[in-house]
Parts: structure tokens; sequence; C-alpha cells
């Protein structure tokens, strides 16, 4: 039986993500976690790393509020950037990273916030978020940070999002 675990990133997991994504065919990129692992060492952040026998499977940021969409402002988390390498997938390891950012989330806050896309891509993500009660915040669909009129335009690519929260207990 393999031993999946949650704690925070240390600078190994760079490394770990960037090999992982590789074999998966996506273009890593380190900087973004160099900054994450910059951030939570300054209190700015919290990344969440999911290990399967002590092999990194995924991650998840935790913001201590909102920096866009209608929770900006609410002094609300938000939860981002959530990964897991698809040969962890199916292995429990995404539920078991919501509950870790979910339970620090309630340590200062009784709602939790996240951002979701909308293309096929983000699929089981937002069929989690859903049975998890995570609910849309009424705002529409947001694109580049900004939400979206109706009848307007738009492509349907990582930065058309639906804003979702759930109240904490």
């Amino acid at each position: 039986m393999k031993e999946l675990t949650i704690r925070l990133m240390v600078l190994e997991d760079i490394e770990a993500f960037e090999r992982g994504f590789r074999e998966q065919g996506w273009n890593p990129k380190p900087e973004i976690h160099k900054m994450y692992l910059e951030e939570q060492n300054r209190g700015l952040r919290k990344v969440f790393v999911a290990e399967i026998d002590r092999e990194a499977a995924g991650y998840l940021t935790l913001l201590p509020e909102a920096a866009h969409g209608p929770f900006a402002g609410k002094g609300w988390p938000e939860i981002t950037d959530f990964n897991v390498l698809q040969k962890y997938q199916r292995c429990g390891v995404g539920g078991r990273l919501m509950d870790a950012a979910e339970q620090a989330a309630a340590q200062f806050s009784p709602v939790v916030t996240i951002g979701v896309g909308l293309h096929s891509g983000y699929g089981t993500a937002q069929r989690m978020y859903v049975k998890r009660g995570y609910l849309p915040d009424g705002s529409g669909v947001w694109y580049q940070n900004r939400p979206l009129e109706p009848y307007t335009s738009c492509c349907n690519d990582d930065d058309l999002v639906l804003y979702l929260s759930k109240e904490l207990d």
C-alpha cells in the first residue's frame, strides 16, 4: 500500500515537479515554483505538496486573501494553482490536498474561495469542487481577471474562469 502524506513545499519539490511535468509532456515553469516557495517562506502563501512513497505527486497553493475575481478584498483565502501529476490522479491526492487547504483556511476564515477554468481540461476539477460543496458566486464567468459582459466573445483558455466559494465548518 502506498503512503500518501501532505506537507509544505521544500526546495527539492521544484525539480521534482519540473521532471514530473516534463514526463507528461507539459512545459515546466520552475520559476513559478521558485516564486511560490519564496512567497511561502515570506508568509504570503502556503504551498501544500502531496507525496506518495516520498515522491512529489501534486500540489496546490493557498493565498490568505483572494487577489482577483469577485472575492478580492473580502479577506477570504483562495486556493490557486492545483495540480496532480497524471500518474497520481485517481489515487485520492486531490481530495487530500483540498482537505489540507480547507483546514488551513478554516483557521482564519469562515469561507474559502477558488477559481476554476471552464474548458474540458478542468472537468475533473469542476466536478470535485461541486461535490465538495463549492458554489458559484453568481457574478458569471470572468475573463482575464474581469467579469465577462453578456454576449461578449472570448477565448476558452485558462483565463476563462468561474469563481466558487465554500463555507467552512
